[in-house]
């Protein structure tokens, strides 16, 4: 009786029954993937994540000169460590993902449901099996892993970083050069990332309509909401959105928005394409250009090269929690799912936490207070 079930990426599915090649190994690795890449595209998960997780998988094979059947502990744990030497070593949250990959790829090939074991056993004589747990991967102990280096700018770094993007622009336009109403553009950019807290995707994503009223607010024009509609995705889901309001701190990229919109931006003759960030080319403007256009204004702010472009998001958060703002209002501002995540990205200054202990030592003691002041 015939137990097999049409789960998509299951062997049967991928390989032609009855049909033994001459060399059955790489026909089988190759369905492998092939299979795989089915099971995750059901889950929609996105095709850049698909093909970076096989072509890790395919990474593990070239090193070790050996299939998935023929794996073992070791042999992936000196392929990681091959990964950590060198001039450019993997970071141990790279190590802890490729070491989850290729555990989620050896359970893909262990699952009696997709028949992969049972072939393999057929086919080239020993089935695959999952040599990675909790004991040979990389725990998560800390919620953050990132660069230690990496924080939020200050509030006289910001101001630094707008300066030389204003500068750039007298500079192009002093010289008679071309490139001025690129930098224009660069600048207006980079003070909005600021202003509404987003990430790098999402003012890629930036459409014109996605800039609106907001009734509460009607003193900051059409600018007062933005509609984030590329927001961070998880787990095979569709882009998050959500929508930011401009907190009054920040009213002073309505003149910026205002000047680019009404009149900078047209000038890029965009016609009916609707990207708030267009080029020359009348296009919307790459991710990768985005950071290129980041890079070039800090070094001309002569800031720290390893404050990026995220960087000015945490100072968002962090300058809106000094702004007095609750923290639940600043986590939903910027989308974040938990409060620990916002909390992780905080970097208050010593000044706004001496200020919350005078004001906690006024509201405890004040009797002292009232004597000393």
């Amino acid at each position: 009786m015939d137990r097999r079930v049409d789960l998509p990426g299951a062997a049967h599915l991928v390989l032609v029954e009855n049909v033994l090649p001459l060399d059955p190994e790489p026909r089988v690795f190759e369905a492998m993937l092939e299979g795989w890449a089915r099971q995750q595209r059901v889950r929609f998960l996105k095709d850049d994540t698909i093909s970076r997780r096989l072509q890790l998988v395919q990474r593990l094979a070239q090193f070790s000169g050996q299939y998935p059947w023929q794996w073992n502990a070791a042999e992936i744990e000196s392929f990681v460590d091959q990964l950590r030497s060198g001039s450019d070593p993997i970071t141990v949250s790279t190590a802890r993902g490729h070491l989850g990959h290729l555990r989620l790829f050896l359970e893909f090939v262990t699952d009696p449901r997709y028949g992969w074991s049972q072939v393999c056993q057929q086919r080239v004589g020993a089935p695959p099996q999952q040599v990675l747990d909790r004991w040979n991967t990389v725990v998560h102990v800390d919620e953050y892993e990132g660069d230690p280096e990496r924080r939020p700018f200050t509030y006289d770094e910001v101001q630094a970083l707008f300066d030389a993007a204003d500068g750039l622009v007298e500079q192009i336009r002093g010289r008679g050069r071309k490139g001025a109403l690129a930098a224009w553009r660069d600048a207006a950019l980079v003070k909005t990332v600021y202003a509404f807290g987003v990430r790098r995707r999402e003012a890629w994503g930036l459409d014109l309509p996605d800039l609106r009223r907001n009734a509460r607010t009607p003193g900051l024009g059409r600018f007062g909401v933005m509609h984030v509609r590329w927001g961070k995705s998880s787990r095979g889901s569709p882009p998050k959105r959500r929508t930011v309001l401009l907190v009054p701190e920040m009213d002073w990229v309505v003149p910026v928005l205002e000047e680019w919109v009404a009149e900078v931006r047209p000038r890029f003759s965009p016609g009916v394409h609707p990207a708030l960030w267009v080029t020359e080319r009348q296009g919307r403007m790459s991710g990768r250009r985005i950071d290129e256009v980041f890079a070039l204004i800090r070094e001309a702010a002569g800031l720290d090269p390893v404050l990026d472009l995220h960087c000015l998001r945490h100072s968002y958060i962090t300058h809106l929690i000094e702004f007095g703002y609750p923290e639940r209002f600043v986590q939903d501002q910027v989308g974040h799912r938990y409060a620990s995540t916002t909390a992780l990205y905080t970097g208050v200054s010593l000044e706004y936490r001496n200020r919350l202990l005078a004001r906690a030592q006024r509201d405890r003691f004040p009797g002292l207070w009232e004597s000393l002041s």
